[in-house]
C-alpha cells in the first residue's frame, strides 16, 4: 500500500472538514473550495507551504514527531486520527520491504476462551478482519448460512468486512446498513496504516474498491475510528430484531487479533433470545426453523 500518497490522501481529506473558525483563524467571507488553505494550515503548523505542499502530494516519508504533532494540532485531529497520521507516515514503519503475507492462526488459548464463552457469541478476528474462530452462539449470530469450520480453511475464510458488502444474507442482517458499513471501512483504515506491508490486506481493499462502490466511495473519504464498543441493531432470521452491545477486546501482542463480542442487558428480551440461541440445535439453526420450536 502506498503509505506516503495515503498519507496526503488523508492531510487532503482532513484538510477539507475544516473551516477557518475551527482554527481560530479569521474567516474573509466564501471560498471556491471548502476547507482550510494549504498556507493556512502551514502557517499554523509552523512549517514552510513548500513542505507541507508535498506532504500532501506524497513526496515525503519518515515524517518527524515534531512534525506529525504540528500537523495534529493544526488540523484539530483526534488521538485515534494521530495514529493514524503516525502509521501512514511511517515514523515506526519496519525497515525490512514488503513482506509475504501468512495466513494467521487463531492461538489455542483465545479458541478456548470464545468456546468458554457460550452464552456470549464471540467472533476471533485478524488483522485483515477475517474469522480465525468463533463459537458456536457467534456463529449462529453472525454467519448461520455458513459452515461452523470455515474458518479452519485459511483459503476460504469468511472475512467480516468482505461478507458486510459483498454478501447478501450478512448486509441483510444490519437495519442501518451504512452506519455499520461506514464504521468497518474506518476500522480498516486504521489497520491499512497500522499494517502497511502485508499485501493482502491491500487486496482486500482493492478487491472491495473493485466490486463494490459503496465501498470506493466511503473509502476515498478516508474515515478512521477505533470501533472498540458500542450498539448494534441485528434483524437476525431466527431471532428478529435484537438491540445488542458489542466490545472488542484487542490481543495484547504485534498480532491484530482481536475478540468481538456481543452481550444484551440481562432479563431483556434480546437476552433471552440469546439464550434460545445458544441451546439451538446447529442443523435447525441453519435451516431457519423457529428456535422457540427448536428448545
Amino acid at each position: 500500500m502506498n503509505q506516503p500518497a495515503a498519507m496526503g490522501d488523508f492531510l487532503r481529506k482532513r484538510r477539507a472538514t475544516l473551516t477557518p473558525a475551527d482554527v481560530g483563524l479569521m474567516d474573509y467571507g466564501t471560498r471556491r473550495v471548502p476547507g482550510l488553505r494549504r498556507e493556512e494550515v502551514a502557517m499554523l503548523a509552523g512549517m514552510s507551504v513548500t513542505y507541507y505542499a508535498r506532504l500532501e502530494q506524497g513526496q515525503h516519508v519518515n515524517a518527524s514527531d515534531a512534525v506529525i504533532d504540528s500537523l495534529a494540532r493544526a488540523l484539530a485531529l483526534t488521538d485515534v486520527e494521530r495514529k493514524h497520521l503516525v502509521d501512514l507516515s511511517g515514523a515506526k514503519r519496519r525497515t525490512t520491504k514488503t513482506m509475504r503475507s501468512r495466513p494467521d492462526q487463531v492461538r489455542p488459548g483465545t479458541k478456548r476462551l470464545v468456546d468458554s464463552m457460550g452464552c456470549v457469541p464471540s467472533v476471533v478476528l485478524g488483522k485483515r478482519t477475517e474469522v480465525l474462530a468463533w463459537n458456536q452462539t457467534g456463529h449462529r449470530l453472525v454467519a448461520s448460512h455458513l459452515a461452523f469450520d470455515a474458518p479452519d480453511t485459511p483459503s476460504h475464510r469468511p472475512n467480516m468486512t468482505r461478507m458486510l458488502f459483498l454478501d447478501e444474507a450478512t448486509r441483510a442482517l444490519y437495519p442501518h446498513w451504512r452506519t455499520e458499513a461506514g464504521r468497518a471501512v474506518a476500522s480498516l483504515r486504521l489497520l491499512s496504516g497500522r499494517f502497511a506491508d502485508d499485501t493482502e490486506l491491500a487486496a482486500l481493499v482493492g478487491e472491495l474498491t473493485l466490486k463494490s462502490p459503496e465501498f470506493a466511495t466511503m473509502w476515498a473519504e478516508h474515515p478512521v475510528e477505533n470501533c472498540m464498543s458500542g450498539h448494534k441493531t441485528l434483524d437476525h432470521p431466527q431471532l428478529g430484531t435484537v438491540e445488542l452491545g458489542f466490545e472488542v477486546l484487542t490481543m495484547p501482542d504485534d498480532s491484530g487479533h482481536r475478540v468481538l463480542t456481543y452481550t444484551a442487558e440481562p432479563g431483556s428480551e434480546t437476552a433471552t433470545a440469546l439464550a434460545r440461541l445458544q441451546r439451538a440445535p446447529l442443523a435447525i439453526a441453519r435451516e431457519g426453523a423457529s428456535l422457540d420450536q427448536a428448545v
